[in-house]
């Protein structure tokens, strides 16, 4: 394991997206992955900036690659129904839905920069998440032997999901991330065996926090817990200005048209 805290570029480019759907985003994660990994081919010390994407997507059920086909419980035609899709992507980890009201959080980052171990790097966005959570009056943590963060046991119940997390590496630059669910429809989850674990339920941070929050409430917080957690130099772009950014830094000539509904 290295750890880059004294040397290492840290400079983390943020690019909220707004409402965006799924598949334009992940070839979007993509693209920009590749020219993280081009770019430490050519120089191991090169000076680019991490991106982080954040963004709400339409109804999407997605599957990893370690996941079972048979945790969607429901066929084409009740996916219709609800207006949702069902991708299978190149992360690890099962099941899980994006949708309205849940914040989506794509770190593209090189973690020669930071540290160079996967589990110290899930470790750290759950310490973002929790942090996060108790900023609105939610007490969450982890549960042994399960990605993501959790809430309960407690008064109201049993232990619940709030954030989910699966990502991809590769020459140790990341893709995929987490999802907090904010206000989220929970019947969505109905559907599917969440992340491949049938005897747990999922939550919101609106129904933890007993108040209705929303992705804006959220965003700006777990976007600072993060740069606490990482050690970021953090800038922000939003909306249009993200696209142009993203449009003008990795020569993607039609980004507007595909990520932005």
């Amino acid at each position: 394991m290295t750890d880059a805290s004294t040397t290492g570029n840290r400079k983390v480019v943020f690019c909220h997206l707004g409402r965006a759907p799924y598949r334009p985003t992940w070839s979007l994660q993509q693209k920009i992955q590749a020219a993280l990994v081009a770019a430490k081919r050519e120089d191991p010390q090169h000076g680019e900036s991490h991106v982080v994407l954040t963004v709400e997507h339409p109804p999407v059920y997605t599957l990893g690659k370690s996941g079972s086909r048979d945790n969607l419980l429901v066929g084409s035609e009740q996916l219709a129904a609800d207006g949702a899709t069902f991708v299978e992507i190149d992360r690890g980890g099962d099941i899980t839905f994006h949708g309205p009201g849940q914040l989506v959080v794509y770190p593209i980052l090189d973690l020669d920069h930071f540290f160079t171990d996967i589990h110290r790097y899930l470790r750290t966005l759950e310490d973002a998440v929790i942090a996060t959570c108790g900023d609105f009056g939610v007490a969450a943590g982890r549960s042994e032997g399960r990605t993501g963060v959790w809430v309960g046991p407690d008064a109201r119940g049993a232990e619940r999901k709030v954030c989910a997390m699966g990502i991809k590496c590769s020459r140790w630059v990341t893709s995929h991330g987490l999802a907090v669910n904010v206000s989220t429809e929970l019947r969505y989850f109905d559907n599917i065996v969440p992340c491949g674990i049938s005897d747990r339920q999922v939550t919101t941070l609106s129904a933890e926090a007993g108040r209705a929050l929303t992705i804006d409430d959220v965003r700006p917080v777990l976007t600072s817990r993060l740069g606490d957690s990482f050690g970021m130099d953090i800038v922000e772009h939003d909306g249009d200005a993200a696209a142009d950014y993203l449009r003008s830094r990795f020569d993607l000539e039609t980004l507007g048209t595909q990520i932005r509904e």
